[in-house]
């Protein structure tokens, strides 16, 4: 007990699934592994650059690669594919001539399509981007949680916890602060709980945000 490990990698096989689908030899497991990190950084990178968003959100909650022989299939999970689909064929496949670009793909087909989700404020990666969006905007750090909180509420979720890190409104020496509304049972491996760890720079410097969202038993 009391040692530390991430939800998601501790519910692997029951509630949780990888994000990464395919299989290689183990020699080149690494070259995979960097392939997929190339792949989502080159989206978000993508999203950031081309989307003025006036909250600062891309609103990206996960991305999805399966890999084949012949093909590359990504799926991104976005809370509001309308920012993507704006100019829906210009953009996805600007999007996906920018992927092949990088990894230089010449043998293999590479396929991208955009899901939207229902309640996108009830996923830890875009409720951290808003918290975010409050820090940098410099709105107090309990403010931002609450507000969090209460749009996480309307998305029907059964708990929440909320933990920032770092020099907090500035002051001289980091602490950590969370809050939390309802259950958040990490101890249940049958408990489907999503988690995210998220890192904001401010003018003060970095500060981590670590969001667990009890979605479901």
């Amino acid at each position: 007990m009391g040692q530390k490990i991430n939800p998601l990698g501790f519910r692997l096989g029951t509630t949780q699934s990888h994000h990464s689908l395919w299989f290689a030899q183990p020699k080149k497991y690494s070259e995979g592994l960097e392939e997929d990190k190339k792949i989502r950084d080159c989206i978000k990178n993508y999203v950031q650059k081309n989307i003025r968003i006036s909250s600062g959100m891309e609103g990206i909650a996960r991305i999805e690669i399966k890999k084949r022989i012949d093909l590359i299939q990504i799926i991104i999970y976005m809370g509001f594919p309308k920012l993507l689909i704006e100019d829906k064929p210009q953009r996805v496949a600007e999007l996906q001539m920018n992927v092949q670009k990088e990894l230089n793909c010449v043998n293999r087909k590479l396929n991208i399509a955009i899901t939207r989700i229902s309640n996108p404020y009830g996923h830890p990666n875009i409720l951290a981007e808003f918290i975010a969006g409050q820090l940098k905007n410099r709105v107090s750090f309990r403010k931002a949680m609450k507000k969090a909180i209460e749009l996480t509420e309307q998305a029907n979720t059964k708990g929440i916890q909320v933990q920032i890190a770092g020099r907090i409104d500035g002051k001289e020496i980091a602490r950590v602060e969370w809050i939390r509304e309802g259950r958040v049972p990490l101890q249940t491996i049958e408990a489907k709980i999503d988690y995210c760890a998220y890192t904001v720079r401010t003018i003060y410097g970095v500060l981590g945000i670590k969001i667990w969202i009890f979605a479901d038993e």
